[in-house]
């Protein structure tokens, strides 16, 4: 039988925050599977091709510092953006450990065909530009909080 305590309620599952982000994160993957399809691109190598986009040239380093990825999990991406020929990996003529990834013309091009993902993107949410620029502060703010917390010890509410 369902509990009515009102400390009970917080363990229910539309009272999770982290559930709605999860939820809203499939929706939105599902929107750009579709999308990104015609780009030839998933949704991470799509993230990959924007900051590239944005600097024309990074180091893997910098380039998983803006996406928060692991080189672990960059580098099979970077591998296969290499492969359809969108990007190229150079080794730092002034550090050997260090990899640059480059725009390729092809890679270039491309930006012109995905200038229509973020207002198809936009247009399927159904919300205003103001409410997704507020969405997206509110979600940095969450993000900035939540990386101070997983540094220090969360703090014990009970």
């Amino acid at each position: 039988m369902p509990s009515t305590d009102a400390t009970d309620d917080a363990l229910r599952l539309d009272q999770h925050l982290c559930f709605s982000l999860q939820a809203a994160s499939r929706a939105f993957s599902g929107v750009y599977r579709v999308l990104l399809k015609e780009l030839g691109l998933t949704y991470p190598q799509y993230l990959v091709m924007v900051v590239l986009w944005e600097h024309r040239e990074l180091s893997v380093k910098q380039l998983g510092e803006h996406l928060r990825l692991d080189s672990g999990t960059l580098s099979p991406l970077v591998k296969r953006l290499e492969a359809a020929g969108l990007v190229r990996r150079e080794r730092s003529a002034h550090d050997e450990r260090s990899v640059h990834v480059h725009l390729t013309e092809e890679g270039a091009a491309l930006r012109e065909r995905a200038l229509l993902v973020p207002r198809r993107i936009a247009a399927a949410t159904g919300i205003g530009l103001d409410e997704v620029r507020d969405l997206r502060a509110r979600l940095d703010r969450l993000t900035t909080a939540l990386d101070a917390a997983a540094l220090a010890e969360v703090p014990d509410l009970g």
